[in-house]
């Protein structure tokens, strides 16, 4: 059973109508299109605030990459600091770019969210989460989260040279890839630890990614999990989704050319 966190609270402002949740964009040079497709949101999504649940890059190997001449993260950030001339933009860290740092929020023009954290909208409480802290049954990598997560650890691999750890990037998205060829099954989200959750929080409604299987969970009378796309416009159907909130309730809506 994981322990119950203590949850931060963003009370949404009253002209708020509307709100976009993302996550799992996992944005890299090498997949353009997805690129495109996120740059395209950004420009024209009607909501009045944008969250971005985690694993908005591939990999983030230190704030130090936004200095590098004509780097993807400096890219990236352009995208985000522009979109935060129309909308404020609230950033969680994922288990890829968990290493984003002040600089990269002074950068982006984003607000950085606690994991979890309990949004108050429309007289709703809503648990925000990445979701990984909740696959419990995942235990080598709840194990090495709470390694990377410690100030030693993230110390000793921030000193060392950026090509460095680019290079032991590329090697662990390599690990990944190759577990996934295998049909490597992965750890999905605790029922009863989520519940537990929303309960702490006095929340009715779950939202994640992280696990990238889109669904609606009914996990007890009055209590639900709404979980996240990943985004990929390369594949056949292109994954590009939004959950949007407002008085209507939740809708999950797809981007993709008709």
């Amino acid at each position: 059973m994981t322990t119950v966190p203590l949850f931060e609270e963003l009370v949404a402002p009253p002209h708020w109508r509307t709100v976009d949740f993302i996550s799992d964009l996992h944005l890299q040079a090498s997949e353009p299109a997805t690129v495109a497709a996120f740059q395209q949101y950004l420009e024209s999504t009607p909501a009045d605030a944008l969250f971005i649940l985690g694993d908005l890059f591939e990999v983030w190997v230190g704030d130090d990459a936004l200095r590098e001449p004509g780097s993807f993260e400096a890219q990236g950030c352009a995208l985000l600091r522009a979109a935060t001339q129309r909308l404020p933009v609230y950033f969680m860290h994922g288990n890829r770019d968990f290493l984003a740092g002040p600089d990269f929020l002074a950068a982006c023009g984003i607000t950085g969210l606690a994991d979890p954290t309990v949004l108050v909208f429309g007289g709703q409480r809503y648990v925000l989460s990445h979701g990984d802290l909740l696959c419990l049954d995942d235990v080598d990598y709840q194990r090495f989260r709470l390694q990377a997560r410690s100030a030693d650890w993230q110390q000793q691999f921030l000193t060392q040279p950026l090509a460095t750890r680019r290079a032991q990037a590329r090697g662990i998205r390599q690990e990944s890839e190759a577990k996934k060829q295998s049909g490597a099954s992965y750890a999905d989200v605790d029922g009863p630890a989520a519940v537990a959750w929303l309960q702490a929080a006095g929340a009715h409604t779950l939202i994640h990614g992280h696990t990238h299987r889109p669904a609606h969970h009914v996990l007890a009378p009055g209590l639900q999990r709404v979980v996240l796309s990943d985004w990929d416009a390369a594949a056949l159907p292109p994954r590009l989704e939004t959950l949007r909130l407002s008085s209507a309730g939740l809708e999950r809506l797809s981007l993709a050319p008709k």
